[in-house]
């Protein structure tokens, strides 16, 4: 982690440094190092922004390598002023090392606070968060998009729903004004295509992981919408217990289908693609209720069991792992 790697650095610095003494508050290593920041720029502690970049400016100009192009002195000396401004200009690390000077015994406390400026992130946690949920979000909505999309095609390749989708578009007048004006075929058929891709899905409710894109799916909006979708929740669970619990009311249809397919233990999509006259025959059941549940698992169980025996694939299985079956030897190997 970032911190470790903080404390580390500290250590290996603070070793390299600790056989020296500090003057003034001054930390070899740190900042301007033996140097006060403030007499390298020749200002007081008091300095203000503006005069502390007129007085930088100033400096700049005076030990620029262009200004001293053999003075080997003078750039070290420009890049001691480049230091000492970039330090006391940001008001947090100038913040540190005011602390600095007037605290020097907290030796530990000033490297963990400038190497943990130094090592820390440029840029703000919550925008890095930001973008990275805006990408996933724009990804989730496209995803969702091209799957419909795909879902759509595969039912245009189908007889039974494309011929449904032609009737359609065929009550509708939609197919004779295609053909009335003169077009190469291939123009009529192109055209055909959108009206029937149009109409199915307009007509076919595509449900599960190929459903239609919709923008409270993506998780920017429901991120956004939780504090909505926590009251949400909060207030079904009092209305259901003291419907249910404090009222002792028999259940309605919608909590009727929920307890079932809780008790199935299916998701909304699977239970959707049961059909409706199973859902109907499961919520007949009141699998809800323990016994009814148990009754109903070793009815399913016996189902399979009867279709296994009269299937051929099945007993052939059976055949297999009767004739051979592991002797003795090759169970103790």
């Amino acid at each position: 982690s970032i911190d470790a790697m903080i404390w580390v650095s500290v250590f290996i610095a603070f070793i390299a440094v600790s056989s020296s003494s500090e003057d003034e508050g001054l930390i070899g290593g740190l900042y301007c190092g033996r140097e006060n920041c403030y007499d390298v720029l020749g200002v007081d502690r008091d300095v203000t922004k503006a005069e502390l970049g007129k007085a930088y400016r100033k400096l700049a100009r005076k030990y620029h390598p262009d200004r001293n192009k053999d003075g080997k002195e003078a750039e070290e000396r420009f890049l001691q002023v480049a230091n000492a401004y970039e330090i006391l200009k940001d008001e947090d690390a100038r913040r540190d090392y005011d602390y600095m000077l007037d605290n020097p015994e907290e030796y530990y406390s000033h490297y963990y606070r400038y190497y943990r400026r130094r090592m820390a992130p440029k840029v703000d946690v919550r925008v890095v968060i930001a973008g990275v949920v805006t990408v996933v979000s724009i990804f989730q909505y496209l995803h969702r998009a091209w799957r419909y999309r795909d879902a759509v095609r595969y039912l245009l390749e189908q007889p039974k729903y494309r011929n449904k989708a032609y009737e359609v578009a065929a009550s509708r007048g939609l197919m004779d004004n295609i053909r009335r004006r003169k077009r190469p075929k291939e123009e009529i058929k192109s055209e055909e295509e959108v009206i029937l891709r149009e109409i199915l899905e307009e007509t076919v409710d595509i449900k599960g992981g190929y459903s239609k894109p919709s923008l409270t799916d993506v998780l920017w909006v429901q991120i956004l919408l939780s504090p909505y979708y926590a009251f949400k929740y909060f207030q079904w669970v009092v209305v259901w217990y003291w419907k249910y619990r404090v009222k002792g009311l028999e259940y309605e249809d919608e909590d009727r289908t929920y307890l079932t397919r809780k008790a199935l233990k299916l998701t909304r999509t699977q239970w959707e693609s049961v059909g409706m006259d199973k859902q109907v025959d499961y919520v007949k059941k009141r699998l809800w209720i323990a016994e009814n549940q148990t009754a109903f698992v070793k009815e399913q169980e016996e189902e399979a069991r009867v279709k296994n025996a009269s299937s051929s694939k099945f007993r052939r299985y059976r055949r297999f792992m009767k004739n051979y079956e592991p002797g003795p030897v090759m169970e103790a190997e």
